[in-house]
């Protein structure tokens, strides 16, 4: 910690003290600092592993693009690190949701829906900019947007299903193809790349974005699945009344068919959706179906929070209606049969703040 405070107090010719530490994660160090003026500042600083290098060059070049997140104060290529603007201690989306107050929470989800979906909009012409901060504090590793993920995690989830024992339905491998265009080319645009509700801030000023380490440009129907699914790839997943998802996926829509007139269109909106549905679940299969052969809570510390098992079936179920893919929805019901069928979990509750009660190991 004293050396990242020296090198954060050289890069800004200013002298920092009393950091706090505000938790980083297993790639990063994030301290909160005193100047010698009576502010703060956030000190980010990050580890040499080339996970860690990725994120910091993400992190660099997301916030200089200057569409969202806090004010880039400074970066040290060779720690490294950089220092960012303080945006206070306002609650995050994940608090509300969380949280006893409903129209709070209801607030908080348009507002990060909208805000997201205009992010999304400013950014669309800026992707060579992107590309050109990402060679300024490049590391060497490659951006998330840029590596085949998709294909991947397809690949895997192959892998993993044998190793279940669950027979892969005939022209699987096929519609896995097919759905990995939903990370192509149409539609791009910005995301800082974990848009989860512990990294939204819904300050006095309105929704400010944190977290940056895996920006990249991305179809616009993954960002837009985090709406419908809800969030993803996130730990803080309960179910949503459907009238809201529905009301905040159009409200990050109304947004983004600005600059993409043709997503204005039913069918087309519909069919990127489903697409990027089937991705991310491929994705939490991959990620966390290896990790259920002992159920336990999604995020260590955090609570409220469901497990794995709840999590996974929820997603299967939600797949396993996508019937243009009939061979993924089959294995989607032959996951929810084979493997959850032995599950004595309840099922996936409501967020708190819309008064669901909450369950995480009763029988389902």
């Amino acid at each position: 910690m004293e050396s990242i405070l020296r090198a954060a107090s050289e890069l800004l010719g200013v002298e920092l003290s009393g950091p706090v530490d505000l938790g980083g994660s297993p790639r990063s160090t994030v301290l909160r600092c005193e100047t010698a003026g009576g502010g703060s500042v956030i000190v980010k600083a990050f580890g040499n592993e080339p996970e860690s290098l990725r994120c910091f060059t993400a992190e660099a070049a997301g916030l200089s693009l200057g569409i969202a997140g806090p004010e880039l104060l400074g970066v040290d290529l060779e720690v490294p690190l950089l220092v960012m603007a303080d945006l206070g201690n306002a609650p995050t989306l994940a608090d509300v949701l969380l949280g006893s107050d409903p129209t709070v929470a209801e607030n908080g989800l348009l507002a990060w829906a909208r805000g997201l979906g205009r992010m999304a909009a400013e950014s669309v012409h800026r992707r060579a900019d992107l590309a050109g901060l990402w060679s300024r504090y490049d590391k060497g590793m490659q951006s998330w947007g840029d590596e085949p993920w998709i294909a991947e995690r397809a690949a895997e989830l192959l892998v993993l299903l044998d190793g279940a024992g669950v027979a892969a339905p005939p022209g699987l491998a096929e519609e896995l193809a097919r759905i990995g265009t939903a990370g192509g080319e149409e539609y791009p645009a910005f995301t800082p790349g974990d848009t989860c509700p512990d990294n939204n801030l819904l300050t006095a000023e309105g929704l400010q974005l944190i977290d940056f380490e895996a920006a990249c440009y991305q179809s616009v129907f993954l960002t837009a699945a985090y709406c419908r699914m809800p969030f993803s790839s996130c730990w803080c997943v309960f179910t949503l009344p459907a009238e809201m998802a529905a009301e905040i996926e159009q409200a990050y829509r109304a947004e983004v068919v600005d600059v993409y007139p043709a997503l204005a269109e039913d069918e087309m909106w519909q069919a990127g959706m489903r697409q990027a549905l089937a991705v991310w679940t491929v994705d939490a299969t991959v990620r966390l179906l290896p990790r259920t052969v002992e159920d336990g809570p999604l995020h260590r510390t955090r609570r409220p929070v469901p497990t794995r098992r709840q999590v996974l079936r929820h997603r299967w179920e939600m797949a396993s209606r996508l019937e243009e893919f009939p061979a993924f929805a089959e294995t989607m019901r032959s996951l929810l049969s084979e493997v959850a069928g032995g599950w004595e979990v309840a099922r996936l509750p409501g967020y708190p703040a819309f008064g669901r009660e909450l369950g995480m190991t009763s029988r389902g």
